[in-house]
């Protein structure tokens, strides 16, 4: 008898992990977890890229085989989860690091009907990735490793990533940053988290790359400057209603005497202090520009973006049209850092009122050339009816505009009933004729 070879622990699991039964598939996913958590336990007990590649192969087709947008939401969820049983930083970048490229390698073969759960999926694991980051404190070491390897593996020119995947990272990576670290990260480390982006988009050479990074992250940091400027405000607010709730504690301990009666308008005083941004009843547009987020946005000084794109967009190897992109940003970053917002450049009036004369002046230009053509295309038939203030009669010889107007004479003389066409003016001729041969 021929004895049976065991397959390693990796391969059986993503055998198990992409069958038909989602019973099987769901206890190969726990089964997963309790494994990873057991084996890299110890220092020297951890995974080779090869078989991290094996596994994500096999959660791969455990998400293709998942129907049901709630159920894929759980499983999404439950497979960008398991990078936090990984017990060190290296195992986790390992498995951050297969995870895109098994993305990179099956993307082309993902049909439409399945695209969406992927999507969700790349979303989840980058928000988990920000999280291990966040769980040490933000170090810097921790977040220039986790650029390095997501730089590496998507945003480089030299990566395999494919054009959906470049796109969708791309869109996707300020919003998760924002779920995750709004709170906590401070202006300086947000410009650590864009520079990766400065540096793609000054040197490469593809415009749907610069067109994509240009969008969605440094239009996205403009658009999202007044909603910064409200968060800060709002932290300055509260942090003075915390002052004057102290001075009036202790107001109040020193006088106990005195009437508090009042106490409720005191309150609202106290609570809403003179150039508050805040107030009782809110305006229906500031409620519909609190509706627009979710929760608060990234924080940047715009002043040192601004001039980080410049030393990058500035470099002799940056191509023309990339620098030309990076600078209508740079101007708009500029503004910004002077307190220029882009929707107080023009005010409405001025914009609708420049709209408006330019719609006069194309109207005005456009409608000599429509009335040629309108000229045209009638042909002999409207030569009479032609417009004078147009200038076409001008242009003809005198002969001509004199047998012309010889003819406009005649058309009164017709009878009522005669039709009005100018096929119809040869009818005198014809009687002239008539009329000589009966006299011969």
């Amino acid at each position: 008898m021929v004895s049976r070879v065991q397959l390693p622990p990796e391969i059986q699991l993503a055998q198990r992990l992409a069958g038909n039964e989602q019973v099987t598939r769901d206890r190969a996913v726990r089964k997963l977890r309790k494994y990873i958590v057991a084996r890299t336990q110890h220092a020297a007990g951890g995974f080779s890229h090869d078989e991290l590649l094996k596994v994500w192969k096999g959660l791969f087709y455990c998400m293709w085989m998942q129907d049901k947008p709630l159920l894929q939401e759980e499983l999404g969820r439950t497979i960008s989860q398991l990078v936090h049983a990984f017990q060190t930083t290296e195992a986790q970048h390992l498995f951050l690091q297969t995870f895109w490229q098994t993305m990179n390698r099956e993307w082309t073969g993902i049909d439409r009907l399945r695209l969406d759960k992927f999507y969700m999926l790349m979303r989840m694991v980058l928000n988990e990735s920000f999280k291990t980051v966040k769980v040490r404190g933000w170090e810097d070491r921790q977040i220039e490793q986790l650029l390095e390897l997501l730089t590496t593996e998507i945003l480089h020119p030299s990566s395999q990533a494919p054009h959906g995947v470049k796109s969708h990272f791309i869109e996707i990576f300020l919003e998760e940053l924002t779920k995750v670290g709004a709170e906590e990260l401070t202006a300086e480390q947000n410009l650590k988290f864009v520079d990766p982006f400065c540096r793609v988009a000054a040197r490469t050479k593809d415009s749907l790359v610069l067109h994509s990074i240009t969008r969605g992250v440094f239009e996205t940091i403009v658009e999202q400057a007044p909603f910064a400027i409200e968060d800060l405000m709002r932290e300055l607010d509260a942090q003075s209603e915390e002052e004057e709730e102290g001075a009036s504690d202790g107001d109040e301990s020193s006088e106990g005497s005195e009437d508090t009666r009042d106490l409720p308008s005191q309150k609202r005083s106290e609570k809403l202090p003179a150039g508050s941004i805040r107030r009782a009843e809110p305006d229906v547009g500031q409620e519909q520009w609190e509706d627009d987020r979710d929760g608060p946005v990234l924080q940047f000084d715009y002043g040192a973006l601004a001039n980080r794109l410049f030393e990058m967009a500035s470099r002799q190897s940056t191509p023309s049209h990339n620098r030309k992109r990076l600078y209508k940003v740079i101007r708009k970053l500029q503004d910004l850092a002077g307190g220029v917002f882009p929707e107080d450049e023009l005010p409405e009036k001025a914009c609708r009122s420049l709209l408006e004369g330019r719609r006069k002046k194309k109207n005005k230009k456009r409608l000599p050339k429509a009335r040629l053509q309108h000229k045209k295309g009638k042909g002999d038939q409207e030569d009479v009816s032609a417009d004078p203030s147009s200038g076409v009669q001008r242009a003809q010889p005198r002969g001509r505009s004199r047998g012309g107007a010889g003819k406009r004479k005649r058309t009164p003389r017709r009878p009522s009933g005669a039709r009005a066409e100018v096929a119809d003016v040869q009818e005198p001729e014809k009687k002239k004729k008539r009329i000589l041969g009966s006299k011969k």
